[in-house]
């Protein structure tokens, strides 16, 4: 776990992600030229209040990760019951592909399956086999299904209740290290949505001031073997991936990237070339505005990231990552908290609020959601 934590920071690291831009002085050594560093400005971030009602949906959220499942068998399916079943699917009198299922365990309400499915099941008992009529939506993700009529069969094995535990002192004292009561707890909760909330708010501002400085940023040539080096760091860490998955190097880009190893190694030359791009572009400008760490700092650095990594020690973090890494990564963190530090927060246009707002459907599967 500690080796794909620290394989995430370097990814994120070398990456680079969007950098972005403003300022009014020019640098520039033999690799790129920045345009504008200083005084970036970005968009205002407001921190998000969090309110009472946060913390109720919070609380309600981690009582119901403790529930238990009872089985019921004196009464017959209701809403937010889950269900174990059998179901096998039929357009036309013909079985089709995906459409059958063994043993399922399937909530209720849910949402899981499509429209009239789940709610074709309440009502019927422990034991029954029984038909349900289905339509599959028009702009369903198969065109074979898309609009049809199907006739689903199930046999419904087991009906269970879940269980959700009372919020008292008890419960309190079973999840919290600091608190006792559930007054404690409450303030507990909210004192850590904030803390949340601020996280959220700084990395936003964040990968604003990357991507401006990105953008305000020109590489005229990279270092010699800076791309391959970044590409194969990179490349190691997807195989790696792969082999936590179990599977072989083609069917994980396949299956799991959904791309041939071709598309993914155009990809990977792109995001290598971008994060020695910023990678440089903040060297640079440590080097310009003179923050380059001390050897302290950098072991206070190196102290944090075993901290929060779970690493028993820096040497073991140095071990599973090498000091040449921390270093970088320590390094680009300051430059962009000088960035940030020194950016100019500006209220969002109007046009550019308008567009955030913008919602997404998801597919529905063929029984369940794929």
């Amino acid at each position: 776990m500690k080796k794909k934590v620290i394989a995430a920071l370097m990814i994120i690291s070398l990456m680079g992600g969007s950098l972005m831009g403003c300022g009014n002085k020019e640098i520039s050594n033999d690799y790129v030229k920045i345009t504008q560093y200083k005084g970036l400005e970005v968009d205002k971030v407001e921190v998000t209040e969090v309110t009472d009602e946060d913390v109720e949906s919070n609380i309600q959220s981690t009582l119901e990760s403790y529930s238990t499942a009872e089985e019921v068998t004196d009464r017959a399916v209701e809403n937010g019951d889950t269900v174990t079943i059998d179901y096998t699917g039929k357009v036309d009198g013909e079985e089709f592909e995906n459409g059958s299922g063994t043993d399922y365990p399937l909530v209720i309400g849910s949402g899981s399956f499509i429209n009239g499915f789940e709610e074709a099941i309440i009502g019927h008992e422990k034991g029954e086999t029984f038909d349900i009529d289905v339509t599959f939506p028009e702009d369903y993700n198969s065109e074979e299904l898309a609009g049809k009529a199907a006739v689903f069969t199930i046999v419904l094995h087991k009906i269970e209740k879940s269980i959700v535990p009372e919020l008292n002192d008890e419960f309190v004292a079973s999840v919290s290290e600091e608190s006792t009561t559930v007054d404690e707890y409450k303030k507990e909760v909210k004192k850590t949505l904030q803390e949340n909330n601020e996280k959220t708010a700084k990395e936003t501002l964040e990968n604003s001031v990357r991507e401006a400085l990105m953008n305000n940023t020109e590489v005229t040539k990279y270092p010699d073997d800076k791309v391959s080096e970044s590409i194969a760091s990179m490349r190691t860490q997807y195989e790696q991936m792969a082999g936590y998955y179990g599977v072989e190097w083609e069917e994980f880009l396949t299956a799991y990237m959904g791309m041939t190893e071709e598309d993914f190694d155009e990809q990977l030359n792109e995001t290598a070339k971008t994060s020695v791009k910023g990678q440089l572009a903040l060297e640079l400008i440590a080097e310009k505005e003179k923050l380059e760490p001390s050897e302290k700092e950098y072991q206070e650095k190196y102290e944090q990231y075993a901290a929060d990594y779970g690493y028993e020690s820096v040497d073991a973090l140095i071990e599973a990552a090498t000091e040449e890494t921390l270093k970088e990564i320590a390094l680009q963190e300051i430059v962009l908290g000088w960035l940030v530090d020194n950016c100019k927060e500006v209220e969002p246009s109007k046009d550019d609020a308008a567009t955030e707002d913008t919602g997404t459907s998801a597919d529905e599967g063929a029984a369940t959601e794929e």
